[in-house]
């Protein structure tokens, strides 16, 4: 499946629908008082950094399977999404149009 940040692709397409895929992700309070720690003292939070990344892929897994469901050969527009559910929470969102080539 062929994933495109943007509007338009060359090529003979019909559009079949909008696609998202989401998930929401937290980290245990051991990780997270790790965490604070190093806030503290400044840097990247690695742990929170790693959890993104498998939110974002985790997300984008659903949205191609969905696309996928619908028979497209490719997703346009792709965007994401960020919001934060309760305290070390956050849902990633991930949405796009399906397409299927001619």
């Amino acid at each position: 499946m062929e994933l495109y940040t943007i509007e338009n692709i060359q090529g003979n397409y019909r559009a079949l629908g909008v696609v998202t895929g989401s998930t929401i992700q937290s980290k245990n309070v051991f990780s997270d008082f790790g965490q604070s720690i190093k806030n503290i003292v400044g840097g990247e939070l690695r742990s929170y950094t790693d959890m993104m990344e498998k939110a974002r892929s985790k997300a984008t897994e659903r949205m191609v399977e969905q696309a996928r469901r619908m028979g497209a050969d490719a997703v346009i527009g792709v965007r994401f999404a960020t919001s934060a559910i309760m305290a070390q929470a956050a849902e990633v969102l991930v949405y796009g149009t399906a397409v299927k080539f001619n």
